[in-house]
């Protein structure tokens, strides 16, 4: 007999980055860093991807390092949430 409750894996990206504005209500622009490894040359090279976040209380300053998780969308540009706060900015 199949189990009737399947657990589904929680397929949502999440990533880290760094706050860079906090201008408009409730969002919040996160920087993310990525490190891939160029096909021909074997050399690291970092990609950047500015992504737009939900920050509903507007807690977020320029500066903290923050988790985000990937959501429906929500606006035009916004397609992640606040997961957590890793590190205010001093």
């Amino acid at each position: 007999m199949a189990e009737a409750t399947e657990v589904r894996e929680n397929a949502r990206k999440v990533r880290e980055g760094l706050v860079v504005s906090n201008a408009m209500d409730k969002t919040a622009v996160v920087e993310t860093i990525d490190r891939v490894r160029h096909r021909r040359y074997a050399k690291t090279v970092q990609r950047n991807k500015k992504l737009h976040v939900h920050d509903e209380e507007n807690t977020l300053n320029v500066g903290d390092r923050v988790r985000v998780q990937e959501t429906r969308p929500l606006s035009k540009n916004k397609r992640w949430r606040l997961v957590e706060v890793l590190e205010r900015a001093k």
